[in-house]
């Protein structure tokens, strides 16, 4: 959308002084970005649609971009788990559906004043009826930013998110990144003891499998105030587009219309609530932090100091190894995991939290870390060897080569066992054998996680086969020294009948081109496939990057060379 004279309204709201306000004006206009009715305007494409036809929607259970109408969400659940229609209910009793998770969360969504003045309406008048969330439901509010809390405190609806559970645990990364907390001990308990499948509802950005918590199956993208209305339901199989919600004080059922604000109320509360005078005051010493944060001691050196009891930051191995040789024939390399469509980088390099029996935990462990203390792989991003561990240990993770199994497991044919994804790769890096990942369409898609690709080399992986990349990821892979290849021809795993206990090999690495076609030979026990792979290195300077190792070592190549 072209700029106008909202954007600028909104730019004064957010504290901006007028000397920033005039230059945004006075440059879109110069760039004719400027919207202007009574000028001809220009558009590369018009789109046209009808406003009574808008619908609203959410997105789930397992992609972003899976798009449901409110009214079809119990009948998306159905592909996860069927509800039993005969089912009943005690007070604390858990059913498959039900929703355990309500997060009105993201620093993205939390950052519109119209969705959080709606939720906390949603919430005054859900107190006011009598209507409470259910006891299984975990409710959090964490907005992106304390201008939040100001104008929810001055408008007063605070008190009523409060009354619903909805209280405010901080700012920044929670539930949206894997950081809700655990479960209650009874809820835990019945998902784990009955094999239930259940939900989350939260106001992020991504819902991959396995990010929001390990124990739910099933999360839902949805606004602030549908995620106020989803918690007092209780249940993914409650239509909150039609059915009751609930039963208010009087004894009468409460449905979705009861509970939604009209933008008239949410207008007057925001003008009478919501100041610039808020961002200004929040923002102008932002960087100045509490005490606490200016305790923290620190030395001012040109190089960091790094500490070797560190389990949060250890020094990187990305430039100990000189004798990187991307271009090296690939010679009977095994493939360390065998994947299916729409692996994204989530299955590859979770965020959320660590396993106590995974390779990260048991890692920790060794180091004296309590369970308590692991705290997730999204904060311990600046140690390797706890990523190296995370890397395809994403608890919903499908390896075909051991079919009908979730986790990062692996078969290990150096040495003839079932073990861990990270295991067996240091056990094939022992015996100084290559390793491949076999995948399908859409490798890598989702967040552009730059773990999912520095994980996949430090395992030792040399090059990733797939049907189709992720655009961000292929350039990550590259950027890691890492080759993406895809199949060609309509070939794929299926088709070659892969089982995973194949050797791979491909030639003639020295004479790589962008887009060149690479001669690979599968051997299996009983079969010996020839087939074309594309690289997927798509330009000379990507080139250039995976010649010297990745970019990392390219970088230092330049900075060497003009030391010299």
């Amino acid at each position: 959308f072209p700029t106008d004279r909202e954007t600028i309204n909104y730019l004064r709201l957010s504290g901006k002084d007028k000397q920033h306000l005039a230059v945004v004006e006075e440059y879109t206009k110069v760039q004719q970005l400027w919207y202007d009715k009574n000028s001809n305007q220009e558009f590369d494409e018009l789109i046209e649609f009808n406003l009574d036809k808008v619908k609203a929607s959410v997105a789930g259970p397992k992609r972003p971009q899976d798009k449901i109408l409110l009214e079809d969400v119990p009948y998306s659940f159905s592909s996860i788990v069927e509800k039993n229609p005969n089912s009943t209910r005690e007070k604390q009793q858990l059913e498959s559906g039900d929703i355990v998770i309500a997060a009105i969360t993201s620093c993205t969504n939390t950052s519109n004043p119209n969705v959080m003045i709606a939720a906390g309406l949603v919430a005054k008048k859900a107190v006011d009826l009598g209507l409470t969330v259910k006891p299984w439901v975990k409710t959090s509010l964490a907005p992106g930013s304390k201008v939040v809390s100001d104008y929810l405190d001055k408008s007063g609806l605070t008190q009523y998110l409060n009354e619903i559970g909805f209280n405010l645990v901080g700012y920044g990364c929670t539930t949206c990144i894997g950081n809700s907390g655990p479960l209650d001990g009874w809820v835990s308990k019945e998902i784990n003891q009955k094999k239930l499948s259940v939900c989350s509802v939260l106001s992020g950005n991504r819902n991959f499998e396995g990010r929001i918590h390990q124990e739910i199956k099933a999360n839902y993208l949805a606004s602030p105030p549908l995620v106020v209305a989803f918690a007092l339901a209780g249940s993914i199989h409650v239509n909150i587009q039609k059915d009751a919600i609930g039963i208010g004080k009087d004894g009468q059922e409460v449905f979705l219309k009861d509970l939604w604000p009209t933008t008239k109320e949410i207008e007057s509360t925001l003008q009478t609530s919501l100041s610039s005078d808020m961002f200004v005051s929040r923002y102008e010493e932002i960087y100045k932090g509490d005490e606490n944060w200016a305790s923290i001691k620190t030395v001012s050196n040109d190089t960091y100091e790094w500490n070797d009891v560190s389990t949060y930051i250890k020094h990187p191995p990305f430039f100990d190894d000189s004798s990187i040789k991307t271009m090296q024939d690939i010679h009977e390399a095994r493939i360390l995991a065998m994947l299916g469509d729409s692996v994204t980088t989530d299955h590859i390099s979770p965020a959320g939290a660590i396993k106590e029996d995974s390779p990260a935990g048991l890692y920790l462990s060794e180091r004296q870390i309590s369970k308590q203390n692991f705290n997730s792989y999204g904060s311990r991003r600046g140690n390797h060897e706890i990523m190296m561990r995370g890397t395809f240990a994403n608890i919903r993770i499908r390896n075909e080569i051991i079919p009908n199994t979730e986790g990062g497991i692996t078969h290990c044919y150096a040495n003839k066992q079932d073990m861990s994804i990270y295991d067996a790769a240091m056990e094939y890096a022992a015996q100084s054998i290559p390793l491949v990942v076999i995948a399908g369409k859409e490798y890598g898609t989702g967040s552009s996680r730059d773990w999912a690709a520095k994980g996949t080399r430090l395992l030792g992986v040399r090059a990733v086969i797939a049907e189709s990349f992720e655009r961000i990821h292929r350039s990550n892979l590259i950027g890691m020294g890492v080759l993406p290849l895809e199949f060609t021809n309509g070939d794929n795993r299926k088709k070659l009948q892969l089982e995973g206990n194949e050797k791979i090999t491909i030639l003639e690495m020295n004479n790589i081109t962008p887009n060149k076609l690479m001669h690979c030979t599968i051997k299996g026990e009983s079969l010996l496939n020839l087939i074309d792979l594309k690289c997927r290195i798509d330009t000379m300077k990507e080139l250039d990057y995976y010649k010297a190792g990745g970019i990392l070592q390219y970088v230092l190549n330049l900075i060497v060379d003009k030391a010299s």
